[in-house]
């Protein structure tokens, strides 16, 4: 099975990359591949730091990459948290202190509508591409369900009357930002690798 490096240290990613991609391509993380380092994540778009963790990793290891940054835009917010959503409530903030700030700063608007955005950025054969996933929904009034991470307890896709914290790991990744971006991306790795 052909391999490809998977740059970043987030558990909850890793695992779900790995399930959408099942029998394609054998994901290795930083840490299978003995990256220990701090990536610096400076960039202003979600497109930008994508781009410097999959550069980091092929420049210093020369292996085919992909990364991802994830942002949650939300409208009345102008599109914050966006770029800074892992660390929106500070530096090392945990899921919750992000949850319970965005939820503060929403308190009382009518206005809920949401959006996930995902990059991924893709060094493969000494050439970059970038794919791209979104998915739409509301911010509800409180958290609900116990699944998923980061701010699936309050992100309600358009059609659904669940968050992404109340539905099971296929049904997310089937409508998911993340998987429609990995379904690009596996598109075009099959198109090019298999």
């Amino acid at each position: 099975m052909k391999r490809i490096v998977f740059a970043t240290n987030n558990k909850n990613k890793l695992r779900e990359m790995r399930e959408i991609m099942d029998g394609l391509y054998e994901v290795l993380s930083l840490d299978d591949i003995g990256c220990h380092e701090e990536i610096v994540e400076d960039a202003e778009t979600l497109e930008g730091n994508a781009k410097i963790k999959a550069d980091f990793v092929t420049s210093r290891f020369g292996m085919d990459c992909f990364a991802d940054d994830t942002g949650l835009e939300v409208d009345a917010l102008g599109g914050a948290p966006g770029v800074y959503s892992a660390r929106y409530a500070g530096e090392h903030c945990s899921y919750q202190d992000n949850v319970k700030k965005l939820l503060a700063a929403m308190l009382g608007n009518e206005n809920r509508k949401a959006a996930f955005r995902t990059v991924i950025a893709l060094n493969l054969n000494g050439d970059s591409h970038c794919f791209e996933g979104r998915c739409d929904g509301r911010i509800t009034e409180e958290q609900h369900g116990t699944d998923g991470f980061g701010y699936d307890p309050i992100f309600q896709p358009d059609g659904f009357d669940q968050t992404f914290a109340e539905m099971t790991h296929e049904q997310k990744n089937a409508i998911s930002h993340r998987g429609r971006a990995t379904e690009k991306l596996i598109e075009f790795l099959k198109q090019n690798l298999l």
